[in-house]
């Protein structure tokens, strides 16, 4: 199946939402021209009808504009109707969403009750068992057809009541059929999706919103982009629901849910969101309504030369292949400038917050695995002797041509310099500087690392199209990517900078990034390492793939994630899930090294990888099993005091 690179959005260079049909949820339009709608979920037992109404009416008067809630069994199901009508009595008339997972007749109860139903196909009428099956094509339409039986009775019911339908598929619950024929890939999970979207079509039952949720931000992005793609192939176009799922908590959830929402919403893609964040829902909301905003004069944006057959693959992450200028490009990580400039004379103390601590006594620097790579100091000077893995970039006209002292370049400038040069020449260039012939004379020199900057509202999409130009040349030059947020509060800086340039990360371009911000320097260091983190190109920490918690769970999310946080933290790339119930894990957890999940009252269950190991663990030993299986399989190190 050929799909052509630019089939997923209306275009790569004018901000343009996909069009949608609009699908009434209650009295809510979703898609079409509404707005982008924002939701969350319950975290209470659903049997706990007021706890459960006092949280939902928290989340609508937080922004929320539909509340969703699990609904396990037939019992949760039935006691909607009574969750509803305590919110109605309430004066709200935000529309309910029953989350469905194994159990086909508590949907069927729903659909009765509330305005919508989300199904994920791989455990709706599927199975997983981490079975590998082979199939031919007759068995494999059995099993379809079996499915078809299953699924059809909610087809009628949601017809007959008026009642939407989420089709939301999560790259960790793809069943054993479909990965058998498709494997842990995108084109598995939309395909998941579609088998059930022509099910419902054949009934002419078009109420659907589709989703494509992962907790790995490149197969989240790359799934939704192909399922446009695809739905366009064959004359669909319903709405979207974006979601990183099991993002986690803090700066990290953020970060992570950033970069793969806001990816989509520059794209045009998206039509409702939730941020899932292991947290109160209602603080999700705020997070949600930023990532948003910033959308609501997008279509402003300065004009960016239309390009036909974009050189990029945003169906599957490839990363651009460039030539090393030191350690920047080739086969090195993506590294970190971090900028020093309003520093007039660098000393030590300077860097403490950029990865690196000096003891005098000592005689010696203590560098963090969060250390830059480079600091950019512009007019500033040097005085003292850096560690051996530390370079400083200066303006050229201010370059001191120490040992590890870089100079930086405008394009005009450093066509005219006939000076030697540095180990490193840094050459800042814009898009327009990409179409003049003069840039690519610099081809034939040694040691380039462009820069490139933007000041276009639509900034993604104007770096991105520099990246074509530059590739369709042939000229396989090592790229930072900078930008400027300086007119940014402190959450608006985490939110915009993980979409701005993960998003060119994700579709594989970006050697090294620099971030130019009026914030404490220990926050965009944080916040460079934490966007290289969320879109797996540079490891630098631990990863905690944690569900957001719903009436499923059966311990307390928030308080597990932190403890297990307090002594694992230190684990530099290893990646642990903590799962509320085996409903989110261990599929959910899709990637991760070591699962912690729920499986009875007071009772976990250990992982390595999708194999469990440790069965019904009593929750107050929990936390240490997993240390200590950490430890059996040599992923453990000491904390050094």
């Amino acid at each position: 199946m050929e799909i052509r690179p630019d089939a997923f959005c209306e275009s790569l260079t004018k901000y343009v939402r996909f069009r949608t049909r609009e699908v009434m949820v209650g009295s809510l339009g979703i898609g079409g021209n509404n707005p982008i709608r924002i939701q969350s979920m319950t975290t209470t037992d659903t049997m706990d009808t007021r706890a459960t109404v006092d949280q939902s009416l928290r989340m609508i008067e937080a922004g929320s504009e539909l509340v969703r809630i699990t609904a396990p069994s037939k019992r949760e199901a039935e006691n909607l109707r009574i969750i509803k009508e305590e919110i109605r009595n309430c004066g709200y008339k935000t529309p309910i969403v029953a989350d469905i997972h194994f159990t086909p007749n508590a949907a069927l109860i729903a659909a009765t009750i509330v305005e919508k139903v989300r199904i994920n196909p791989g455990n709706y009428a599927d199975r997983k068992k981490f079975d590998y099956i082979e199939y031919t094509d007759a068995s494999y339409e059995q099993e379809l057809d079996r499915i078809r039986e299953r699924f059809i009775p909610l087809v009628k019911v949601c017809k007959e009541n008026g009642a939407a339908m989420r089709i939301g598929t999560n790259h960790g619950s793809l069943s054993d059929r479909i990965l058998s024929r498709y494997g842990d890939t995108p084109l598995g999970m939309v395909e998941s999706a579609m088998e059930f979207i022509r099910i419902c079509e054949e009934f002419d039952y078009h109420d659907l919103i589709l989703s494509m949720k992962a907790s790995n931000t490149q197969v989240m992005v790359q799934a939704y982009r192909l399922a446009v793609a695809m739905m366009r192939q064959e004359g669909m176009n319903y709405p979207l629901h974006l979601g990183v799922t099991e993002a986690g908590e803090g700066e990290d959830g953020r970060i992570k849910s950033a970069i793969g929402i806001g990816s989509l919403l520059e794209d045009g893609i998206g039509d409702t969101i939730r941020v899932s964040l292991t947290e109160d829902p209602e603080l999700e909301i705020p997070v949600a309504q930023q990532l948003v905003q910033r959308y609501s004069t997008r279509n402003s944006h300065s004009e960016i030369i239309s390009i036909k057959n974009p050189p990029f693959r945003p169906y599957d992450y490839t990363r651009r292949s460039t030539i090393s200028a030191g350690n920047i490009g080739g086969n090195n990580v993506p590294r970190v400038i971090i900028d020093l400039s309003a520093i007039n004379k660098l000393i030590p103390e300077d860097l403490i917050d950029a990865g690196y601590i000096y003891s005098e006594s000592l005689d010696k620097w203590t560098i963090s695995e969060q250390a830059a790579d480079f600091v950019y100091i512009g007019k500033g000077q040097l005085s003292f002797e850096l560690p051996g893995t530390l370079n400083v970039i200066q303006d050229e006209n201010a370059w001191q041509k120490k040992d590890q002292t870089l100079p930086l370049f405008s394009l005009d400038h450093y066509l005219k310099y006939t000076g030697s040069g540095g180990a490193i020449n840094f050459v800042s260039i814009s898009l327009s500087d990409c179409f003049r012939p003069e840039l690519y004379t610099l081809k034939n020199k040694q040691a380039i690392v462009l820069v490139i900057d933007t000041a276009n509202k639509h900034g993604i999409a104007e770096q991105r199209r520099a990246f074509f130009e530059i590739i369709n040349t042939n000229w396989d030059v090592p790229i930072i990517i900078r930008r400027d947020y300086n007119a940014s509060t402190k959450d608006e800086f985490q939110l915009f900078t993980a979409t701005d340039l993960g998003s060119l990360l994700i579709d594989g371009f970006g050697d090294g990034i620099w971030l130019i911000a009026d914030k404490p320097i220990n926050l965009i260091t944080q916040t460079c390492f934490g966007i290289l983190q969320a879109t797996r190109t540079r490891i630098s920490k631990t990863e905690y793939i944690s569900c957001p918690s719903c009436g499923r769970t059966l311990f307390d999310l928030q308080e597990i994630t932190g403890k297990i946080r307090s002594r694992t933290s230190h684990l530099k790339g290893v990646k642990i899930g903590v799962m509320g119930c085996i409903v989110n894990g261990p599929g959910e957890m899709a990637d991760a090294d070591y699962g912690y999940v729920g499986t009875g009252i007071g009772q976990i269950s250990l992982y390595k990888g999708y194999e469990v190991v440790e069965k019904n663990i009593p929750s107050e030993k929990a936390v240490d099993a997993l240390i200590n299986l950490i430890k059996e399989n040599g992923d453990w190190v000491e904390l050094e005091e």
